[in-house]
């Protein structure tokens, strides 16, 4: 079953030599790292009262997502890092409609295969300054070279990257490669950040880390059309800006750490009641391309807090909001969405390098948002032709098994209540299988 997708392990081949050496230095000059992830998926058919141009197919439907990466790192100067990501991919041709949060976030940075595309997913210049405090160790990582900091510094990147990169981290839900894969769980669900079609954009962030304490703020390019690979280079009038609080923390020996984000996008996007307008003067349904004709501003906040219990088990949650008014533009087509889960290591049953992960979501749509899709409008990733409203109901779980060093195959189950807020449909059942491997 899987062989036949031929999902390129000749890649693994090219990459991994340049991955594997002998032991991390306490300070590197340059390093490089490799992964690949296969991710699988099954969707079981389901019921539906009707179906529209945007609906989630009923049908049993099977799906694929493979991408090899490498991690190539480099420290020109003093305080310096150089990071260049060249990449393999390929996957199923996407069909990303039905979903207020689709079930793999990998699928939508993947390109449409076969034949495997080679693409470069990160370019970018990251430089430190340092103003004293203690030393912080810096372990060797993927786009991450090991070394000492300041704890109170200035950091400036710079390039293209994915916003996530640098905001809305978790230790327990941000990489879709080994946690959690829905979209409304590895990250804040109504979370608009500028993005392409593969989830990344051009652009520069300044941090600022004083002891336990950061604030980060970023600007990226917005893409053109909504949802599309091409980036409008007018980053002074259209763009993404975001702003980020951490504070890290002990409660009772343990680690946590809480985060207050907020973003502000600006672009030529629509309304949905111009939407609703438009239609009412001129005829017809309601359709945000007819009114996407002159500069909106979208924003939204949201709160993300991780805590350890103990250092095998940690918890964490999230919750956001956005500007219902305005139609998504970049990513999930949520509105608001509160997310919590645990992830539990496996030292009790003596598997220690295993992760149990359970986590759930609800998302909502705004009033006006509800209104357009009950009048028959399309969204850029749900329509169903008209709505029976429901929150969005995630629940999923994963059991990650370490299969060897550095190599690890997951079971992932996903129940969705209410695809694309309509209770008229689902509940939708998806499971996955996940091979993942990393050097």
């Amino acid at each position: 079953m899987l062989l036949k997708h031929r999902i390129c392990l000749w890649s693994v081949a090219v990459l991994l030599p340049v991955a594997c050496w002998a032991q991390t230095p306490e300070s590197e000059d340059w390093n490089a790292k490799f992964q690949a992830t296969y991710i699988w998926q099954y969707q079981r058919p389901f019921a539906a009262a009707y179906s529209g141009l945007n609906s989630l197919s009923s049908e049993r439907k099977k799906s694929y997502s493979f991408s090899s990466t490498g991690f190539l790192g480099l420290r020109p100067w003093t305080g310096g890092e150089f990071y260049i990501n060249p990449q393999v991919s390929q996957g199923s041709p996407s069909d990303q409609r039905g979903l207020g949060a689709f079930t793999s976030g990998d699928l939508s940075v993947t390109h449409d295969g076969p034949p495997p595309t080679f693409s470069l997913t990160r370019i970018f210049l990251r430089q430190t300054w340092g103003f004293g405090g203690d030393k912080e160790d810096i372990q060797s990582d993927a786009n991450q070279l090991a070394g000492k900091v300041d704890r109170r510094r200035f950091v400036l990147t710079a390039g293209y990257m994915y916003v996530l990169d640098l905001f809305d981290d978790n230790a327990f839900s941000h990489d879709l490669r080994t946690q959690f894969m829905n979209w409304s769980l590895f990250t804040q669900g109504a979370y608009q950040y500028a993005a392409d079609a593969y989830g990344r954009a051009w652009g520069l962030a300044l941090e600022y880390h004083y002891d336990d304490w950061a604030i980060r703020a970023g600007r990226f390019m917005q893409p053109k059309p909504p949802g599309e690979s091409s980036l409008d280079t007018r980053i002074f009038s259209h763009y993404g800006d975001q702003l980020e609080v951490e504070h890290r923390h002990e409660i009772a020996g343990q680690p946590g750490v809480v985060r207050l984000l907020a973003f502000r996008n600006r672009a030529l996007m629509s309304r949905f009641q111009d939407a609703l307008d438009f239609a009412a003067a001129n005829g017809g349904t309601p359709d945000i391309d007819n009114v996407r004709n002159r500069e909106q501003v979208k924003y939204g906040f949201g709160l993300n807090a991780e805590q350890n219990l103990t250092p095998d088990v940690g918890v964490f949650a999230r919750a956001s909001w956005s500007d219902g008014k305005t139609a998504t533009y970049t990513f999930a087509e949520v509105d608001r969405s509160v997310s919590a889960g645990a992830s539990i290591q496996g030292s009790a049953w003596a598997r220690r390098e295993d992760t149990l992960g359970v986590g759930v979501a609800r998302n909502e749509l705004a009033r006006v948002h509800r209104e357009y899709l009950a009048a028959g409008g399309l969204g850029v990733f749900i329509g169903d032709g008209r709505i029976n409203y429901r929150p969005e109901e995630i629940f999923e779980t994963y059991y990650s098994v370490n299969v060897l060093k550095n190599a690890w195959v997951t079971f992932d189950f996903q129940r969705i209540r209410n695809p694309a807020y309509n209770a008229d449909r689902g509940p939708v059942t998806v499971e996955s299988l996940r091979m993942h491997i990393e050097f």
